[in-house]
Formats: C-alpha cells, sequence, structure tokens
C-alpha cells in the first residue's frame, strides 16, 4: 500500500493537525495530561483521514509516553491503537515494537492475563518475519508470566508450542527454559533461582528480569532434599538441609 507523506498534504491542513499536536504538548507543560493526550488522539484521527496513518501512529505513541507514568492503562491503549496502524499498513516491525511497549507497561502493572496474551502477539508477528532469536526471548517472557499467574499447564504449553520456531529446540533458550519448568514443577527453589539469575534471564528487559527474581515456586520455596545427601547424626552441626531451609526463608511469602 502506497503511504501518503505529510507533505504531500495541503499546507494549510498540515499547519492545522500540527496545530493539534502542539497544542496537546503545551497542555502536557501544563501538566493538564488527560486534555494533552484528547487533543493528541484528534489530531491521530485527522492524519488517519487524511492519509497519514505512520504520523498518525506516531502521535499515537507520543501519547502513550505522555501517560505511561501516571496512566498507565491509558498508555498501553494508545500504544496497541499505534501498534494496530502500523499493522494495517503492513509495517510489522514498527507494530511490533509498540506492542512491547504495551506489553511491558502490562507486565509493570501485574495486569498478567493481557500480558500474556499480548506477548503471544508480539510473538507471533516475530515469527512471521522470521526474527526466531527475539521469538525464543518472547517465550521465555511468556513463561514468567504464566509462573506468575500460577499457571503451569500454560507456562509448558509455550515452550512445547516453540518446539516449532526454527533454532529453538537445542538453544540454550530452550534448555534453560526446560530447566526452569523442572524445579518449578518439583518444587525445587534452588534450581528456579539459579535460572532466573544467569545472564540468559537477568539482562533482559527490566520487568521480566524483575519476574524472574521475583519467582517462587508452589509450597513456600522448599528445596528438596536429594537421597543422596548426608543425614544429620549429631545435634550440633546443622546440615546442608537446614541450611537450604534459612536461605529459601526470603522466599516464603509467596509470589510478589
Amino acid at each position: 500500500m502506497k503511504i501518503i507523506k505529510l507533505s504531500s498534504m495541503q499546507p494549510s491542513k498540515c499547519k492545522f493537525l500540527r496545530a493539534y499536536e502542539q497544542a496537546g504538548m503545551m497542555l502536557k507543560e501544563m501538566q493538564k495530561l488527560p486534555e494533552a493526550v484528547q487533543l493528541i488522539e484528534k489530531a491521530s484521527m485527522m492524519y488517519l483521514e487524511n492519509g497519514t496513518p505512520d504520523t498518525a501512529a506516531i502521535a499515537l505513541e507520543r501519547g502513550g509516553k505522555l501517560v505511561e507514568n501516571v496512566n498507565p492503562e491509558k498508555a498501553v491503549q494508545l500504544y496497541q491503537h499505534a501498534a494496530s496502524v502500523f499493522e494495517n499498513e503492513e509495517r510489522l516491525r514498527q507494530a511490533v515494537e509498540l506492542l512491547g511497549k504495551a506489553s511491558r507497561v502490562l507486565v509493570r502493572g501485574r495486569r498478567l492475563d493481557e500480558a500474556a496474551l499480548s506477548l503471544q502477539k508480539e510473538k507471533s508477528i516475530y515469527k512471521e518475519i522470521e526474527n526466531y532469536p527475539t521469538c525464543y526471548k518472547k517465550t521465555i517472557a511468556q513463561v514468567l508470566v504464566h509462573l506468575h499467574r500460577n499457571d503451569f499447564v500454560a507456562a509448558e504449553r509455550c515452550v512445547r508450542e516453540s518446539y516449532s520456531i526454527p533454532g529453538f529446540n537445542g538453544s540454550e533458550d530452550c534448555a534453560a527454559l526446560e530447566q526452569l519448568l523442572e524445579g518449578y514443577d518439583q518444587q525445587d527453589q534452588d534450581q528456579v533461582t539459579d535460572v532466573c539469575n544467569s545472564p540468559l534471564f537477568k539482562y533482559m528487559d527490566n520487568d521480566y528480569a524483575k519476574l524472574g527474581l521475583t519467582l517462587t515456586v508452589p509450597g513456600g520455596g522448599t528445596k528438596k532434599k536429594s537421597p543422596n545427601a548426608p543425614q544429620d547424626k549429631g545435634k550440633g552441626t546443622p546440615t546442608v538441609g537446614a541450611h537450604a531451609d534459612e536461605d529459601d526463608d526470603e522466599y516464603s511469602g509467596g509470589l510478589c
């Protein structure tokens, strides 16, 4: 589809639309954010009507940034609307970047059911544009979100479905997720913590890294004792298991 550039519009109409945006930014400086966003949305709608969807999407993204810290729900709506505009223009890379912003805001606000759906849409687009390594990262994010939702079945299904993504099976992402799910299923907090503290998880986007660092297993996080662990034969020296129980106390409060 051919995109009509803003410069091709009539000069008077172009100035009129820009005036809406500029008025919105002035309201932002006056700390009148709801009114500012309202004007930016109006400008975006007019950009669409006048055949400049790319400019409309950029305006919506700008509005999302304005309110992300004070009205995250509205920010998500604006990011998703902007992503939809780009997607309709088959500009999938721009669309998926905005969906990513929406997903992170949802995670930050603990709106995890919505975050799971948003991440699935992200992953589908990355798969469509054949950016497979990013699909792996989105699978990690999905699994962390589902485990924080206490939905082990959904987390396991995400990994199973990702085996169809070229290169996933045998990747370090796949191996780490299999370890994470095994530890979670066996209520082995030490194994879960080790995986979530690995560079693969710690250097994700900050919102997802935090999910990993706060993930606890069902049952309060007590590590299962190995059948080969030495038995405590005296009262003077604590066993390895005793130390593990003390270390796990910080996780006993459940999910954050």
